[in-house]
């Protein structure tokens, strides 16, 4: 999976990479999709979510840029695999938010039980981000609203990263990078991608049933 979805196609992050390699995917992916837990393509996880495909979670780690200590908000935990990924890297703080309860109960149940037990875990709207432990040094976002939410802008740290995917639910989405600089966001259109809408009151839709 690593040398052939992931190298292959530009990450170069070693850490990133480690991680990768060492974390059993297939114990995050729904037992009957097992069989495409390795595979490079999302993998439905119920509630209308998804486990981003394991090159998109690579390249979207690396793109936080992340150093010893920082502080990183992860907006919509799901399997609880981009989580697990972030702290696998072992030397980042790691916050996740997941609005759907039943996701935000089955991912605490899995890190835990893998031993992820230093993760910062909460049930909640992530477009409002996670002000009582703001501000961050980077903020990745899994499902797409349609544009940059306020809060989680407001939320970085001075040169901190924000990775999110941007674009209308079913429409052309694009992957941008807004670094906090002074105050102003410096943007970085990334190209297209597709994710999943990001869900709740600030962006008008409702979580799947």
């Amino acid at each position: 999976m690593v040398e052939y979805t992931i190298e292959a196609r530009g990450v170069t992050s070693e850490d990133v990479l480690r991680v990768m390699r060492t974390l059993p995917r297939h114990a995050f992916v729904p037992a009957e999709h097992l069989g495409e837990a390795y595979a490079d393509h999302p993998v439905p996880i119920g509630y209308g979510q998804t486990i981003s495909q394991p090159y998109i979670v690579a390249w979207m780690t690396e793109l936080l840029d992340l150093k010893s200590g920082e502080k990183v908000l992860e907006i919509g935990t799901g399997s609880g695999y981009q989580a697990a990924v972030l702290a696998g890297l072992g030397y980042v703080e790691v916050y996740s938010i997941e609005i759907i309860s039943e996701l935000a109960e089955s991912a605490a149940a899995r890190l835990g039980a893998l031993g992820y037990l230093q993760i910062n875990l909460t049930q909640g709207d992530g477009y409002y981000g996670w002000s009582e432990h703001a501000p961050f040094d980077a903020i990745l976002v899994t499902a797409a609203p349609d544009h940059l939410p306020a809060p989680l802008a407001s939320q970085l740290a001075e040169g901190g990263r924000l990775v999110i995917p941007i674009g209308p639910p079913g429409g052309y989405q694009s992957l941008w990078k807004f670094v906090n600089e002074g105050g102003e966001l410096t943007a970085y259109d990334l190209g297209g991608v597709a994710f999943a809408p990001l869900t709740g009151e600030g962006t008008g839709l409702q979580p799947s049933p």
